[in-house]
């Protein structure tokens, strides 16, 4: 086989410079699918920063204020542990599927693939036609038709980039002040539209020109996916043995029989390379640049049933199905991802279990000593942080020693409110007499109530003078 392909990408002509890809537009059974699935995550993609669980956005990434929201749980900076193995047990799931069904997730369920395949390139099909009509469009000088049609399309790709960067804004800054922001007006909040407009112009740019080069060069899971992949692998893949025969591929003759000459069922009629969004030949075998989309099967199968011939030439399959006619198995590789998985999920659940909705932190002040009083009496000072994770304002917040008898002392005097999702932070006193302490630095246990009632628990050291027996 000429492996010369493998030298370059297949949006790169040999002049080394961009070879524009003008896919035809699919159509087939997968393809069908693919759109009730795309329309799904579509949905999906535009609701979640506006559906609320509990109070909280269903999937929120400020990375400005470091709040994170994963579906409906809030993550703050002291749980950065959590979300740390929540993008690794992502990454392994990811991992799994790729060992089992290839770049699976990049045709069918990436948002770059769903917004550039089922919104941008079905508005170019409506306006420019299909393949060859969009070649003959480009080559055509600049006319009325030509200016109408261009502006048409920029214009309703503009504004449709501006509206996916409004949702992903939402992501970002939250949905309730992206609306607050709408409703009192980009006068008043210049900074932010600058910023939205910044989004709307990289999503144009994506869209509209980089296209198909963002899964090919800047995306490193085609990359990761030669790693992960083996000859056991589920994969859009070519059947050669049946394509190509003894003699090799053929042009279709009504009447002719195929097999006596020696030839394969694939006709070269090059539809599974129009139909490619990446611009590759399938039949050259597994390649970064392909996503799994599924394209070319459609295609292959409607050709095949025109020439009547056996429909899956090319298949979902593996290399060892295709050369050895071997099923899938669940082999030792997929159980070791899987054991992986499901360790990570369950220390993330558990986790999940153990976390405490307000979580307090209280240190000594730096640079102080303890401060002897009357009476025998041992004060330290300290300052303290309490994080309210929920959605409901916690009154009346008060501090008691649990583990030694002594007393707190607020620098404010008074009981506080810790707001909801918010932190609160002041100073305090904790004063003991020295015949309580084993030692010069005893480690004290404090509660923190609402009112009468216990709701968390904290603590910390506290220093005194050291006692020489």
């Amino acid at each position: 086989m000429d492996e010369n392909f493998r030298d370059s990408i297949g949006t790169i002509n040999e002049e080394g410079k961009r070879a524009w890809v003008y896919p035809k537009k699919p159509q087939g059974k997968f393809y069908e699918y693919r759109k009730w699935v795309s329309y799904c995550l579509l949905l999906f993609l535009i609701l979640a920063p506006f559906v609320k669980i509990r109070g909280n956005q269903f999937l929120m990434f400020n990375i400005l204020e470091r709040r994170f929201n994963i579906f409906g749980f809030p993550f703050w900076p002291q749980d950065f542990h959590l979300f740390v193995i929540s993008m690794i047990a992502g990454v392994i799931f990811i991992a799994l599927f790729t060992v089992a069904f290839g770049r699976v997730f990049c045709g069918w369920m990436c948002p770059q693939t769903i917004f550039l395949e089922m919104v941008f390139r079905r508005i170019e099909y409506w306006i420019d036609g299909d393949r060859g009509a969009q070649m003959r469009l480009q080559k055509q000088k600049w006319n009325a038709e030509k200016i109408r049609k261009r502006a048409l399309k920029w214009i309703l790709f503009f504004i449709i980039s501006f509206l996916i960067a409004n949702v992903f804004l939402a992501y970002i800054i939250s949905s309730d002040k992206l609306l607050g922001y709408i409703i009192e007006g980009p006068s008043q909040h210049t900074n932010t539209l600058v910023s939205l407009l910044i989004f709307t112009a990289v999503f144009y740019f994506v869209f509209a020109w980089f296209r198909e080069q963002v899964c090919i060069i800047a995306c490193p899971y085609g990359r990761l996916q030669g790693v992960l992949l083996d000859n056991k692998s589920i994969i859009v893949a070519y059947d050669h043995k049946r394509g190509e025969g003894e003699q090799g591929r053929k042009k279709f003759r009504k009447n002719e029989d195929r097999s006596a000459l020696g030839n394969g069922d694939c006709i070269d009629c090059f539809q599974c390379v129009n139909v490619c969004p990446t611009g590759i030949d399938i039949r050259n075998g597994t390649q970064l640049e392909c996503v799994n989309c599924t394209a070319c099967i459609d295609e292959c199968d409607i050709i095949m049933e025109k020439v009547n011939l056996p429909k899956g030439l090319i298949r979902y399959a593996s290399e060892n199905n295709i050369e050895k006619k071997e099923k899938f198995k669940f082999n030792s590789r997929l159980k070791g991802y899987t054991a992986v998985l499901v360790i990570l999920i369950g220390l993330l659940i558990g986790m999940l279990f153990l976390r405490n909705d307000l979580e307090t932190t209280i240190l000594r002040l730096p640079g102080q000593l303890y401060e002897r009083k009357n009476g025998n009496i041992i004060s330290n000072v300290y300052t303290f942080k309490i994080m309210n994770k929920t959605t409901q304002n916690i009154e009346d917040v008060s501090f008691k020693l649990v583990s030694h008898n002594g007393k707190i002392a607020l620098v404010t005097h008074k009981n506080f409110e810790v707001p909801a999702q918010g932190l609160s932070e002041g100073t305090l006193f904790i004063e003991i007499n020295n015949a309580e302490l084993t030692g010069d630095k005893d480690k004290l246990k404090i509660g923190v109530y609402s009112g009468t009632e216990l709701i968390e628990t904290t603590s910390t050291r506290f220093l005194a003078p050291r006692s020489y027996n």
